[in-house]
């Protein structure tokens, strides 16, 4: 199953690779690729591409499967936002994954930090030092350049919202062909799924579970009552609820088993999916919409 604009087809399920430990990522990555992941969402923040691509090489030659056959995405981090800087980070994410092209690469945040090799730059208090010499949109022209160059298919934005999307979209020459954000039925995110869907743009959402946060979605009764009356797992009411209203989506099963649920998704029937639809809580997850810092990622890791 793919989602496709006029830029790119990528499966709509994708494997997320946030996991903090090398050979777990290895382990998890070879057991998605092996149960029929072909999406892989990676980033530098993540500090783990080289396992990443480890896996995938040999997760490749073992399965029989061509570099044309998987979709790879990663993730220009905030102390990279300067123009000068943009081409040495995308070449050094395609070194440590070992790919000669990337099929999406996307700005990881919209803020922009101190440039350098600290990730997490903080003044004496503690607090984020920003870079305010560096405007969004001077990134998203050297993010146009690699496109031109040929060694990267599509670009886009995660963790944005749509009033800062739209000044970019419409200032792009290369327009986003992804927008990469939270959502769930906690946080559905209806305006920029719409905004989307007229633009061409896909819609790929991040932490469809909730990111296993509890009290969450999985533990929510309407996903509950739906799960008992589909004879599926939560999870994958949750997974078949995101598809069914046009998003692609993100999940990072650890397990070889996990990998298959993920896979094991049938549509809901319009009652199932309407009160999924009606369900008022609202909350988000991951605050780093508002400060870039990742909040799934321990700080300084």
């Amino acid at each position: 199953m793919e989602t496709t604009n006029n830029t790119i087809h990528m499966p709509v399920l994708g494997f997320g690779t946030l996991i903090p430990d090398a050979a777990e990522t290895i382990s998890a990555t070879r057991d998605a690729l092996k149960a029929g992941f072909r999406h892989f969402d990676c980033a530098e923040r993540y500090r783990n591409e080289s396992a990443v691509g480890e896996a995938l090489q040999a997760g490749l030659a073992a399965e029989g499967i061509s570099r044309e056959e998987i979709f790879v995405t990663t993730k220009l981090w905030n102390t990279n936002h300067r123009p000068d800087r943009v081409e040495a980070a995308f070449q050094a994410s395609l070194n440590r994954l070992g790919l000669t092209y990337l099929d999406l690469y996307l700005i990881h945040t919209p803020f922009a930090f101190q440039p350098g090799a600290e990730q997490d730059p903080r003044d004496e208090n503690g607090n984020v030092i920003y870079d305010r010499e560096v405007t969004l949109l001077d990134t998203w022209r050297a993010m146009e350049n690699l496109v031109v160059s040929g060694r990267c298919r599509a670009i886009g934005l995660s963790d944005i919202s749509l009033s800062e999307l739209l000044p970019i979209y419409e200032a792009a020459r290369i327009k986003p062909a992804v927008v990469q954000v939270e959502s769930h039925p906690y946080l559905p995110e209806t305006e920029l799924l719409e905004f989307c869907k007229e633009k061409g743009i896909v819609f790929l959402a991040f932490a469809p579970l909730g990111h296993g946060i509890k009290p969450g979605p999985l533990e929510d009764p309407a996903v509950l009552s739906v799960a008992a009356r589909v004879g599926k797992t939560p999870a994958q009411v949750l997974l078949a609820w995101a598809i069914q209203r046009g998003t692609a989506l993100l999940t990072t099963p650890r397990t070889a088993a996990r990998a298959q649920e993920n896979f094991d998704i049938s549509f809901l029937p319009q009652e199932a999916f309407d009160e999924i639809n009606s369900i008022q809580t609202r909350q988000r997850f991951n605050a780093v919409v508002k400060t870039g810092v990742p909040g799934f990622i321990a700080k300084g890791s």
